[in-house]
């Protein structure tokens, strides 16, 4: 009964012992696992304003234009970028009166790889008209507001959706065109310049 006894607490620990060893293993791949994650995980794209140019109605009926050309970067090496629909605002005042927006459509971009979206958009008459008065007096500040939502594709699995909330101030020279004083001027989240954009209510 004695030997019986000491093989019994002999077998005990040595299943607690594998069990301690199981979840050492355990944990140390869950780190592993971590550590791979974080290094891994893919960067947000990034929106460049590169270049503006405002113009005025051709007539007294006309509503003016607003040519635009933005630069959407993915800098991730391993993963895809899957987009939705894209809500590009331009705004003009502390109002932030909305002068013209346009939607560029869903668009699947390659890893490391940079695109051009280029378009022209028709401005309101109302918010045109001061914005065309500053203009012509002086530099101002066009506001820019984006919004969109995307999905990585990262080794032939696609991640969830996630919401993309970006603004600009873009300073506008006399003749229209936006300022060369930087070769792009990047979108950013949550800029303390700027208010609380009506896109986002």
């Amino acid at each position: 009964m004695k030997i019986n006894m000491q093989t019994f607490f002999s077998r005990k620990c040595k299943y607690q012992s594998f069990y301690i060893w199981l979840l050492k293993v355990i944990g140390l791949l869950g780190l592993v696992v971590l550590c791979l994650w974080l290094a891994l995980r893919p960067k947000s794209p990034s929106y460049s304003i590169v270049s503006i140019s405002v113009e005025q109605p051709s007539n007294s009926n006309g509503n003016g234009t607003i040519s635009y050309s933005l630069e959407v970067e993915n800098s991730n090496k391993d993963s895809s970028i899957y987009y939705d629909d894209t809500v590009l605002s331009f705004l003009y005042g502390e109002q932030e009166d909305e002068v013209g927006q346009t939607t560029i459509g869903a668009f699947h971009q390659e890893g490391s790889n940079t695109k051009d979206v280029s378009n022209t958009v028709n401005a309101k008459p109302r918010p045109m008209k001061p914005l065309m008065n500053a203009i012509s007096n002086a530099t101002t500040e066009l506001k820019v507001a984006l919004m969109t939502r995307y999905r990585y594709k990262t080794w032939g699995i696609k991640s969830q959706f996630h919401g993309l909330h970006l603004k600009g101030i873009l300073p506008i020279e006399s003749n229209g065109k936006l300022s060369g004083k930087n070769k792009k001027y990047p979108l950013h989240r949550n800029s303390n310049k700027l208010g609380r954009s009506k896109i986002w209510h």
